[in-house]
Formats: C-alpha cells, sequence, structure tokens
C-alpha cells in the first residue's frame, strides 16, 4: 500500500521531514481512523502540505500504535517521542493541549525520506477533509 499524509502547513513539519530532524509522523485521534491497522513497514508515505502538491515521499520503517490513552500517556509519549516527531520540548506543552483527550495515536517511523517531483493529487471521493490516504498506487489520486 502507498499512503498520503496531509500536513497543517502552518505547523512546518515537512521541511523537518526533508531534514530529518522529523522521523515520526504522529497521528492522534479520538477514534480509530486510517492508517490505523493499515500501514506498515516497507510501505512509502508521501507528504503534501494542505493546499499544496505532493512533495515529499518516505519509506516506513516501523509502525507503533497505542491505544486507551489518557492524559498522563499522552504526556509520556510526547516526552519520549517528541523530539523525532519533530516537535521541540517548548513546544510540548502546545501540542499536548491539542492531543490531551485523544484515545488513540500512530507513530510511524520514516527512512529515507527524499524530495519527489512535485505533482497534484485528486481527492475526490476521499472527503474534502481527509488527511490521510491509503491506496494501493498513488498514481490513481493523479
Amino acid at each position: 500500500m502507498q499512503h498520503l499524509a496531509i500536513m497543517k502547513k502552518s505547523w512546518g513539519l515537512t521541511p523537518k521531514i526533508l531534514s530529518g530532524e522529523k522521523k515520526i509522523e504522529s497521528r492522534w485521534y479520538e477514534k480509530k481512523h486510517l492508517p490505523w491497522n493499515k500501514i506498515k513497514a516497507g510501505e512509502t508515505v508521501f507528504f503534501k502540505d494542505s493546499g499544496e502538491p505532493v512533495t515529499i515521499a518516505a519509506e516506513v520503517e516501523k509502525v507503533l500504535q497505542f491505544a486507551d490513552l489518557s492524559p498522563g500517556k499522552i504526556r509520556a509519549l510526547l516526552k519520549e517521542y517528541g523530539k523525532d516527531d519533530g516537535i521541540g520540548e517548548k513546544e510540548i506543552p502546545f501540542f499536548w493541549k491539542r492531543f490531551k483527550n485523544k484515545k488513540y495515536c500512530l507513530l510511524i517511523f520514516l527512512k529515507n525520506a527524499r524530495q519527489v517531483e512535485p505533482f497534484e493529487i485528486n481527492k475526490k471521493g476521499f472527503g474534502l477533509m481527509s488527511a490521510w490516504i491509503t491506496v494501493e498506487d498513488i498514481l490513481i489520486l493523479l
């Protein structure tokens, strides 16, 4: 499978993927959403900032899934994995406030991040607000 991760542009995380500062892509949910149980090592994740074309691809090294989260567990996850998720120590309180009531977390460990020739995608049929799309082949989104 191949995956498309749509990033919040204002958080400025995509440049950190390319620089290697961000080695983990995390997804935090109140209910299970893609890519929960749908992503595994060896697959490819393409990244784009919202409103921009796809510009980055990375390989999935491993995936960790956490359920039944509490604010304390979320704080511990941010403390342990935040740096590799591209979150500076001073930014942890901001992200903790955003995620403190989430019940599920995916940590997707990335490797071999690289810039790709920019391309636009068509999210028709996936929902305009989709932040993650899983497909057999990314080319079907062109």
